[in-house]
Order: structure tokens, then C-alpha cells, then sequence
């Protein structure tokens, strides 16, 4: 197997790993990978319209998420609110209960980074983030991982 092969295959057993994972541990919070990801992008910076929140969305391409947006509304997590300086803008905030699941949230996604602290322990990662973000440079996943990073500071 060429190494190209074997990186594009532990990648994608990674990511399925990490996503079950975390799926499994979220069913408690009866939430979904995106719908964390939505609450834990809004508790760092909210108020924002949903065009905000689509450009910063990994779990989704476009700037469009409604129909993710739509459930968290309806399961009472996120408010809706008219922008007060744009009446056809929108902003989304969490409610005291989407204050409550995303703490939930960043619990399960800490004991997530910890595992994979003990599994990289003792490695350079420099190398091998260098390479995932040039595979992932001027794709929509890679523009919206960067704007993310860019906020993070």
C-alpha cells in the first residue's frame, strides 16, 4: 500500500472513530456531532446571524444551516432574534438550556482531546497538522477550519 493510501485510510478509520465516538457519548445530551458543534461555535461567539454561523461550521458546507439551526430552535437550545441593526438579518444565541448542553458538550469533547493527548504523547504533531491542513487548504471544510482558527486566536 502507497503511503498516500495508507494516510488517506487512517484518516478516514480516524475520523470514523472519533465520530462514533463522540456521537455515542452526545446520545445522552440527545444531540448529534453537528448540533454540538453548532452549540459549542455559538457559546464562543454569540450573538451570530446564520450566515456567521455557516461560515464557521465544519460539519456542513455552505453558509446556509437552517435545517440544523430549525431543530436546535425547536428542542428550545437556540433563540432566534431579529438583528437589531439589519431587521432581515437574523441572530442566534443559546437559551439557558443550550447554556446547560453545551457544557455537556465541552465535558464530552475534553475527555475526547485527553484521549487523544495520551495517544500523540511524546509525538511531534507539527508535521502531521502542517500535512492535514494543506490537504484540507482552499476547500470549504479548510476555509471554514481556518476562519475558526483565526477567531481562536
Amino acid at each position: 500500500m502507497r503511503p498516500a493510501e495508507r494516510l488517506r485510510y487512517l484518516v478516514l478509520a480516524a475520523q470514523r472513530e472519533g465520530n462514533r465516538r463522540l456521537t455515542q457519548n452526545l446520545r445522552v445530551l440527545g444531540l448529534t456531532p453537528s448540533q454540538s458543534e453548532v452549540l459549542r461555535i455559538l457559546a464562543d461567539r454569540q450573538p451570530l446571524t446564520l450566515t456567521g454561523l455557516g461560515e464557521l461550521l465544519i460539519c456542513e458546507s455552505g453558509t446556509n444551516p437552517s435545517r440544523l439551526v430549525d431543530r436546535l430552535v425547536g428542542a428550545g437550545l437556540v433563540a432566534r432574534a431579529t438583528a437589531l441593526d439589519d431587521r432581515r438579518q437574523v441572530t442566534l444565541t443559546l437559551t439557558a438550556a443550550g447554556r446547560t448542553a453545551e457544557a455537556g458538550v465541552r465535558e464530552i469533547e475534553e475527555r475526547l482531546y485527553a484521549d487523544l493527548d495520551a495517544a500523540s504523547a511524546g509525538l511531534d504533531l507539527g508535521p502531521t497538522l502542517e500535512l492535514l491542513a494543506r490537504a484540507i487548504a482552499g476547500q470549504p471544510a479548510g476555509d471554514a477550519f481556518d476562519r475558526r482558527v483565526r477567531l481562536a486566536g
